[in-house]
C-alpha cells in the first residue's frame, strides 16, 4: 500500500485541490476568446488530482473521483470531441465550422468550440490520471 504524504503535503493538497479545479474551470472557458482551452485546463486538473494521490494515494483518490474510472473520462472527451462536428454539418456547413447559440435565460454564448473544449479536457484529464494511477499502483501480492 502506498504510504501517505507528510501533514504538509496533506494539508497543501487538501487546500490547493479545490482551488486547482476552480482555475481549470476558469482557463477552459476562458479559452474562447484568448488562449486557455480545454488542454491546458485538462493539465491543471489532473495536476490537483496528481498532487491529491501523492498525499493520499490511489484509493483516497479513487474515491474522491466517484468510483468513474479515468479512462471512461477518455471516452466521454473523445465522444464530445466527435459530436461537435455534426451542428455545421446538419447546417450545410464545413465539418468544425464554429456554431453558437445564445442562452437567453444567463446571457451565455454556447458554442461547438466549447463543446469540443469539454471533450479536450476530459480526455486530457483522464489520459494524464490514467497513467499516473498505473504508475502510482503497488502489485497487491507484495508485502
Amino acid at each position: 500500500m502506498v504510504k501517505s504524504g507528510t501533514i504538509i503535503l496533506n494539508t497543501a493538497a487538501r487546500l490547493m485541490m479545490p482551488l486547482q479545479l476552480l482555475f481549470s474551470v476558469f482557463l477552459l472557458l476562458r479559452g474562447h476568446d484568448e488562449p486557455g482551452g480545454g488542454f491546458i485546463a485538462g493539465l491543471v486538473a489532473a495536476g490537483a488530482f496528481t498532487l491529491y494521490l501523492f498525499a493520499f494515494g490511489v484509493s483516497a483518490t479513487k474515491q474522491v473521483l466517484r468510483m468513474v474510472d479515468p479512462r471512461d473520462l477518455i471516452g466521454v472527451g473523445l465522444l464530445l470531441g466527435m459530436v461537435s462536428v455534426f451542428p455545421a454539418w446538419f447546417m450545410g456547413q464545413a465539418f468544425l465550422t464554429a456554431q453558437w447559440w445564445t442562452i437567453p435565460i444567463i446571457d451565455f454564448k454556447a458554442s461547438t468550440v466549447l463543446i469540443f473544449d469539454i471533450g479536450v479536457y476530459l480526455a486530457v484529464l483522464g489520459s494524464v490520471l490514467a497513467m499516473v494511477m498505473t504508475l502510482m499502483e503497488v502489485d497487491k501480492d507484495e508485502p
